[in-house]
């Protein structure tokens, strides 16, 4: 029977089969004993590329091991070499070592070459690799001549190296005369091939001893390249060094010390390739000029550079991905920038490989008759070639062995005999290099032998695996069975795992596992035994631990430690010092149990470790010792405390567990209270929540925890000064699943069809799910059926919908929460309703109360509920314009929309047109949309006062008349029916003359007064009437012309003309210098008025109160309840462009204080409960104009300055 590799573990349960250990062909792990017949195995050999130093004896290693004991041979550059015949040349005894002495004479040159060690017996032959031997070479530096080098500020600059080359490769690094390395940066740095680049250099650059030293690791020498002289000057030196120096100056001329964008200096050009091979480390390199210094980043074009595998060196100039993969191949792309540009070089790289094992050919030990293979799988790139040998001859030309057949990578066995045993080596080889592997086929009879001692005994902590061993041989394989006791049957026992080497492991050892256990191994030429011993010991705990201690300079402090451990195991307490041995001080000593320091000093503080070893296990504790000066001290410094360390976790019960933790340095505040906090790893990780506080005494805390929880804990510390640090996170804890202990909150029951209910509820969250398979079981049943529940059980899901329902009937409903423990309590019953249809139904009874010109009231009779068929939502009424009473032509406008909420049977529409045509209706709302529309009831506004007349302008000016037009008021609000005209003088002091009032038929658009004085500003006050009232009113102002000769007459509108020169005059420097005289003038008059007036003199100012009051126009009735109307663009057009109509003057349009969002919902406003309208009404009045000079108030220096602008 062949050897098998058994599985990686088969695990023993109850009502099994005993224990039987079936092995694959292929072991690695189960060597053929010494003592019997093997074929030859390569235990040691020198390396492929075996490079030696030229100053010490060769030494070419060949170490093999086999029964009988092989002999060994040596080939150099393919043929035999002959070690008797060259005296330089040893071999060791027993082995195949050479040893070359060329200490004493001879030349290391003359060994080089490829070595291969042959050891062979009777039952074959292994060969070595070919091992390449050639000695170390550190040559000197050729001779040149460094010309000194003179450049300009900011030019870029390469040093070369240019190293000799040797075996291996030196090590490159830059240096100067005191061989202290050249500090290197962005800007300055070495390249891969040991070149020093500048990107742009400084005057701090210049110097005279930038050396390029090699270091020859393996020789141990180092090289020096001559010197380099740079000398960096500024742009007037470097003229006057060039004409003097010329001629042994090498000059960098090319490039300007001003600011430039990048430029490669390595690599050149917008792209090159590279070649790596696998496992390697590939090195990309970028190095950039420009000024400012470049920066420099790297991406990969095609994909992402591997996170674990990338470095940057050199500033980020180069770039480094150890062990290569052919995954790495692509595009790389680096790109160097500045604020003047960026430029980018692309490297293709290709990654290529030697051979490498998929899988080595393994030993193979069969029995005869077997059948069996060796398998050879290699990879590469390109794919290697697998070529077999046996015995160190090619299989070609090898004897020929009928049990073998060979196919491709493997070489099948079968029947094989004892003259079948031979040393068969693959070889895999691509043009990058080679794999040698030997395998031998070793054909033996043997009975089962166990190699493990007999009667070892192992002792085990509890609760720690337990591992036995039962190493074992025998050809055919053996089965193996473990027993317990004299007399035991196979073990059986869930708690057992076999591994693949006969071991027996017990995953968890406890008390009970204590006894001798049995090895058996059987193959059909015999049967083998052993017995082995197992000792379960009680771990070694400490029950007493150090404490934290707080200890004044010069005080004596004492740690306690008490150790529980098995008594047949002798422990010993060692104490430690911020994890290093105490200090040698008679200061310190040691008893029993305790530690005691005495004359405590400032160095003493830190945390004292209690460690508690036996042969089999350890364990320690700590405790903190802050020392602080004895009182009274210096005024401390106070913070917060340090954080709490080595948290523990202790007593795991399924819903409690006791934490214990260190508390740091409480920094001269003492710790009122400790903050614990617990993370839910399985369910929100990163999240820390509140778990508990206990007092700043306590170190310990029992901590009540929810079943089904990854439980981490961290501890904070809080004293007068705040909260430290949280504490590292503690171990993770899961504790048992149990059922869930609440049910889903929210719950609720809607439906968004006639025919369906859509139940749901707010889920519970991971920490509230208790246990695994979260779900929901989801009940219902009509309210006022007799039907009985109806149920589901749905997955973690927030919504189940229950169709065929009828059209809005109240239904009982109820979630309940459970898993794979079990149930959550009887949820609570909530009441819900099924899907909403639209009302059937249009409102009844519906009239019209017209209140004023702007505002209606309606009443409607309620829709009975159920044909509402919903949630009753309120009542909508439509309205719309729908013809306007003054020009009889209809205008189809925006129908306008108010909601009134709840049961309301009335409601208010507030700003109506005046003299306007109204169409409405009503509808019930409910959750699903509206019902169907009441019949279409009409009713018409009264007249209201116009609005201002659109326009009022003023022309053909004359001496002694001037011509009014206007348009008509864009809202009439009924019909027109006279226009009032009220106009007054104003002299040079803006004082106010009479006011003459005059009245304008209705149809007029231009009138012309006439007898005006000339030269004179006139105040226009104009505005429209109707039977209700009068409307809002327009100003202007304008002025006749002057009777002078040579000034010809404005021909257009006198204020605009006015406007145009009083804009023109007042950026003439002459008028500014008038003002400021006339404004130092009034500044003296006022001064003489109040010292007359101080006097008790009198000063007539009664004429010129009210000075600047608008005319009076006809205000609104109180008593009529004129709401105001809606707000429209036009209402708000400004007055002609050039009409003075000062701020304080201006007498604008009446705008409504009304607002629809006053009386109903969205965009017409709200209701009170009864329906009625809330808001105010009130309308904005002109104060009126003076009739004539009454004023009783002195013009203000103010006023008298705005006179003159």
């Amino acid at each position: 029977m062949q050897l098998k590799i058994m599985p990686r573990r088969k695990r023993l349960s109850a009502g099994r089969t005993p224990l039987i250990l079936f092995l694959c062909q292929i072991i690695s792990a189960l060597d053929v004993p010494l003592d019997l017949v093997q074929p030859p195995t390569i235990t040691q050999q020198s390396p492929k590329d075996y490079i030696i130093d030229p100053r010490e004896n060769i030494v070419i290693q060949c170490e093999a091991k086999g029964k009988p004991p092989p002999s060994f041979s040596w080939t150099r550059n393919g043929t035999h070499f002959d070690i008797d015949k060259d005296p330089l040349v040893t071999m060791k005894p027993g082995s195949g070592t050479l040893t070359i002495n060329i200490m004493s004479e001879g030349k290391a040159e003359t060994y080089e070459g490829v070595y291969q060690c042959t050891a062979r017996n009777e039952r074959g032959a292994a060969i070595s690799n070919n091992i390449v031997v050639r000695p170390s070479r550190s040559p000197l530096w050729t001779k040149e001549k460094l010309e000194p080098i003179t450049l300009r500020n900011g030019q870029s600059l390469i040093l070369p190296c240019r190293p000799p080359l040797g075996l291996p490769p030196p090590i490159i690094f830059w240096m100067d005369n005191s061989f202290q390395r050249l500090p290197q940066s962005e800007r300055v740095s070495q390249g891969l091939n040991g070149d020093l680049y500048f990107s742009n250099v400084l005057p701090e650059d210049t110097r005279e001893d930038y050396i390029c030293y090699a270091r020859f690791n393996h020789t141990q020498t180092i090289q020096q390249k001559q010197p380099i002289s740079v000398k960096v000057i500024s742009v007037d030196e470097l003229n006057d060094t060039i004409a003097a120096n010329l001629n042994d100056t090498e000059f960098y001329s090319a490039k300007s010390n001003r600011e430039r964008p990048p430029t490669f200096l390595t690599p050149e050009g917008n792209a090159s390739h590279k070649e790596e091979l696998r496992g390697n480390v590939l090195s990309l390199e970028c190095i950039a000029e420009g000024l400012p210094t470049p920066v420099i980043y790297w991406i990969k074009e095609d994909g992402t550079l591997p996170i674990n595998r990338t470095f940057y060196r050199n500033f980020k100039k180069t770039l480094q991905i150890i062990q290569v993969s052919e995954a790495d191949s692509g595009n790389y792309q680096c790109i160097a920038k500045n604020p003047l540009g960026a430029i980018h070089h692309t490297i293709s790289v290709t990654v290529k490989a030697a051979p490498y094992w998929i899988m080595a050919p393994q030993n193979l030990v069969l029995s005869p008759g077997e059948d069996g293979r060796l398998m050879c799988g290699a990879n590469g790139n390109p794919k290697p070639k697998i070529s077999w040998l046996s015995n160190g001859v090619p299989v070609e030309i090898a004897p020929d062995d009928p049990s073998r057949k060979i196919d491709g990578d493997t070489i099948i066995f079968s029947n094989v005999q004892e003259r079948s045993s031979a040393v068969y080596q693959c070889n895999a080889s691509n043009e990058y290099g080679y794999l040698l592997a030997n395998a031998f086929v070793n054909v033996l009879a043997e009975p089962p032998r166990i190699l493990t001692s007999a009667n070892t005994l192992y002792q085990v902590i509890a609760d720690r695996p337990a591992l036995l061993d039962c190493a074992f041989f025998g050809s055919p394989l053996p089965t193996i069975e473990w027993f317990k006791g004299a007399k035991g049957s196979a073990l059986r026992e869930d708690i057992y795992v076999l591994h693949e080497n006969g071991t027996l492991e017990i995953p968890v050892a406890q008390k009970d596992s204590t006894g001798t256990y049995t090895c058996v191994a059987r193959n059909k030429l015999g049967m083998a035994k052993n017995e082995v011993h197992l000792e379960i010991k009680d771990a070694t705990r400490i029950i007493k631990q150090p404490e934290y201690a707080v200890m004044q300079r010069g005080g004596t402090v004492s740690f306690e430690c008490k150790v529980k451990h098995d008594h047949t195991l002798i422990p010993t307490i060692t104490w430690l010092k911020d994890n290093g041995e105490l200090p040698n001080d008679g200061r310190f000593t040691v008893d029993k149990d305790h530690l005691v320091v005495a004359d405590v000093r400032d160095d003493d503080g830190g945390t004292y470790t209690c460690v508690a070893n036996t042969t089999l296990d350890n364990v320690s504790a700590s405790a903190v010792l802050s020392v602080v000066a004895p009182t009274p001290t210096p005024a401390p410094i106070y913070d917060v405390p340090n954080p709490p360390f080595d948290l523990e976790l202790t007593d795991q019960l399924d819903k409690s567990v006791q934490l214990s933790w260190t508390p740091g340095n409480d920094n001269n505040s003492p710790i009122t209270k400790f903050i614990i906090e617990y993370e839910d790893a399985m369910h929100e990780a990163g999240l820390w929540h509140h778990q508990t506080e206990v007092s700043g005494m306590q170190t310990t805390a029992q901590l009540k925890l929810s079943p089904y929880v990854n439980y981490s804990f961290r501890v904070m510390a809080v004293n007068s000064l705040g909260r430290s640090l949280p504490s590292e996170a503690s171990e993770q804890y899961l504790t048992k699943a149990a059922e869930p202990d609440t049910n889903p909150t929210a719950v609720e029951g809607l439906g968004s069809e006639p025919d369906n209910l859509v139940i749901t509820w707010k889920p519970l969250n991971g920490f509230e799910s208790n246990g695994p398979g979260l779900q929901y079981k989801v009940s219902w049943r009509q309210k006022d059926g007799d039907d009985e529940w109806t149920s589901v059980v749905v997955a973690n899901v927030s919504k189940y919908i229950v169709s065929g329902t009828p059209t809005f009937v109240p239904y009982l409903i109820k979630v309940q929460a459970l898993n794979d423990v079990g149930f959550a309590p009887e949820p609570a019953v909530v009441m819900g309703h099924s899907g909403e249809d639209l009302p059937m139904v249009a409102p009844g009874n519906v009239h019209v109360n017209v209140v004023n010109s702007t505002l209606a009231e309606v009443h409607w009779d309620p829709v009975p509920l159920k044909s509402i068929r919903g949630h009753l939502q309120g009542y909508r009424i439509y309205y719309w314009k729908a013809q306007s009473s003054s020009k009889r032509n209809r205008r189809h406008l925006e129908k306008k929309i108010l909601t009134f909420q709840g049961s309301k049977t009335h409601g208010m529409l507030p700003g109506l047109e005046p003299f306007s045509h109204y169409t409405l209706n009503v509808r019930v709302v409910n959750g699903k949309g509206e019902g169907p529309a009441s019949p279409d009831r009409v009713f018409n506004t009264p007249e209201g006062v116009p609005s201002a007349p659109s326009s009022l302008k003023i022309v053909n000016p004359t001496l002694d008349s001037l011509t009014l037009e206007w348009d008509p008021p864009s809202r009439p609000n009924g019909i027109l029916t006279e226009y009032t005209l009220k106009y007054q003088p104003i002299n040079s002091t803006h004082e106010l003359g009479p006011l003459v009032d005059l009245k304008i038929p209705a149809n007029k658009t231009r009138w012309t007064l006439k007898n005006l004085n000339f030269s004179t500003r006139y105040k226009f006050y104009f505005y429209a009437q109707t039977a209700a009232g009068s409307g809002s009113q327009i100003t202007e102002e304008a002025v006749t012309t002057v009777d002078e000769a040579g000034i010809p007459p404005p021909d257009v509108g006198a204020g605009k003309a006015m406007a145009s020169r009083q804009v023109d005059i007042a950026t003439q420097g002459w008028f500014i210098g008038l003002m400021c005289a006339v404004a130092l003038l009034i500044l003296i008059l006022l001064i003489v008025c109040f010292i007359r007036r101080n006097k008790g003199g009198k000063y007539p100012v009664k004429e010129k109160e009210d000075a600047h009051a608008d005319p009076e126009i006809q205000p609104m009735k109180e008593d009529d309840g004129t709401f105001g109307e809606y707000s429209d663009a036009e209402d708000h057009k400004p007055l002609k462009k050039g009409s003075r109509t000062p701020s304080d003057r201006t007498v604008k349009k009446e705008d409504s204080d009304d607002s629809l969002v006053d009386y109903g919902e969205g965009v017409n406003g709200q209701f009170n409960e009864d329906g009625s309208f809330i808001g105010q009404y009130s309308g904005k009045k002109e104060k009126e104009p003076a009739e004539g000079n009454e004023s009783s108030e002195a013009p203000s220096p103010v006023n008298a300055m705005n006179s003159f602008v």
